[in-house]
């Protein structure tokens, strides 16, 4: 590939970069990172989640990447539970509706869930027969 080559063809991805920061998914996402936390910006990042407090209850919950059926209870042990559903009118892209989910939880909590749609949380497999109280005589582990 020849230097003219080349050039053009850098100039042509750097072209496109700034083309797709101007995007409206993009604008979106820079406008929810700002309202994050460095700890929840960092989190984000590197996992496509973030946690928020509710500001009613306390409670913990997750929101991660996408625009519906994306908030999950997290219990006191930090597992995930319930899911909540809740999304604002008017068709956003997915940094917006993330953006308003979060405000919501912090702000009115009980309102936001009050008109959401619940789901179950994750599945917890027990042995038959087995319960929480009762010991195993063999010593064997799952």
């Amino acid at each position: 590939m020849g230097p003219l080559t080349f050039r053009s063809a850098a100039v042509g991805r750097l072209y496109q970069a700034a083309k797709a920061e101007k995007t409206i998914q993009a604008r979106a996402l820079r406008l929810l990172r700002s309202w994050l936390s460095p700890a929840q910006r960092a989190e984000f990042d590197s996992r496509g989640y973030f946690e928020v407090v509710g500001g009613d209850s306390g409670k913990r919950y997750r929101i991660r990447r996408g625009i519906s059926g994306n908030v999950k209870e997290i219990d006191e042990y930090g597992r995930l539970g319930k899911g909540w559903c809740f999304v604002p009118l008017g068709g956003l892209v997915e940094g917006d509706v993330m953006l308003a989910q979060k405000i919501a939880l912090e702000t009115d909590e009980e309102r936001a869930l009050g008109i959401a749609n619940t789901f179950p949380g994750p599945i917890r497999w027990r042995l038959p027969g087995n319960r929480p109280s009762e010991r195993r005589s063999s010593g064997a582990r799952l």
